[in-house]
């Protein structure tokens, strides 16, 4: 049908095709979805009901009013401060593996393959390491001398930084690809440059290897700072938010707000808070990161 068209008729119908369908594809499975939770927001839904009472802004005055809702922001707090320091872990281990060192790509992939297991398998994994009484790492501690009946999961004060450090494990090695990428593209020349100037290591990364990957460090600690914000996985299978609700993120609530206690417009609220808390820090570090470029 097409080839009885002259080509100038073909050209618009193949790009209004290939605009329009995309298009159509985020309209439907990604505005409509992001409307509809703004109007649920303000409502007081069941989930089942038919009926969706409007309430106005009451949904949002408990998200900001109620502790046991908005509080739990600071038990994200602990995924985001082992993040900075995965983060910086990744930088070294990929300055490390960007060398001449034997063997760097059998590290290299060790260090990845965390990465591609499946979270919820990683989480039992790291339930037997984590058991007080039969767990390795606690056997381990006892093998040396150590604390071995520490209650790795049952404390609250530490129980949000040992889920954390399981991230660490997990996304370290996808970040130091992410930065061994932006290393490789650094030319060669510029090293050699500043050796035969005198500039040793540690002036090399601070003059050449650091403005050079700026952007990927900006881009990864934005990928931080929202990953430590929506955490759920963890929590949920080997805590349950538990000790006493101690490691309850804020994803977590939601989704037991929804499911568990069937108040969508709540939970819708709760989403609309998440969402615009992810925009405000990513337009905060732009504006900072902007700045530092300067």
């Amino acid at each position: 049908m097409l080839s009885n068209l002259s080509f100038k008729k073909q050209r618009i119908i193949i790009i209004t095709s290939f605009t329009i369908i995309p298009l159509l594809l985020l309209l439907t499975f990604s505005y409509y979805p992001t409307l509809e939770l703004f109007h649920l927001s303000f409502t007081s839904w069941d989930g089942l009901s038919p009926d969706k009472e409007w309430i106005g802004w009451d949904n949002y005055k408990e998200v900001f009013t109620d502790p046991d809702i908005f509080g739990v922001f600071k038990h994200n707090f602990a995924y985001f401060a082992v993040g900075i320091v995965q983060n910086i872990a990744a930088i070294y281990f990929a300055i490390v593996l960007n060398g001449k060192l034997k063997g760097r790509y059998f590290f290299r992939l060790l260090l990845f393959l965390p990465y591609i297991l499946n979270g919820v398998a990683v989480a039992y994994l790291f339930g037997y390491v984590f058991d007080t009484t039969q767990g390795s790492l606690n056997t381990l501690l006892a093998a040396i001398g150590l604390d071995g009946e520490t209650s790795w999961l049952g404390s609250e004060s530490f129980v949000n930084y040992t889920l954390a450090s399981i991230g660490f494990w997990r996304f370290m090695g996808f970040n130091m690809v992410i930065y061994l990428a932006a290393l490789q593209s650094i030319p060669s020349d510029l090293y050699e440059a500043a050796q035969i100037d005198g500039a040793n290591s540690w002036k090399q990364f601070l003059f050449i290897t650091l403005p050079n990957i700026y952007k990927i460090i900006e881009l990864n600690l934005f990928l931080t700072v929202t990953g430590a914000l929506e955490v759920f996985d963890l929590p949920f299978v080997l805590t349950n938010g538990g000790p006493a609700g101690a490691s309850e993120t804020y994803v977590f609530k939601i989704i037991a707000t929804a499911f568990q206690f069937n108040n969508y417009g709540l939970a819708s609220a709760m989403s609309v808070v998440l969402l615009l808390i992810v925009v405000l820090v990513l337009s905060i570090q732009r504006l900072l990161f902007s700045k530092g470029g300067d």
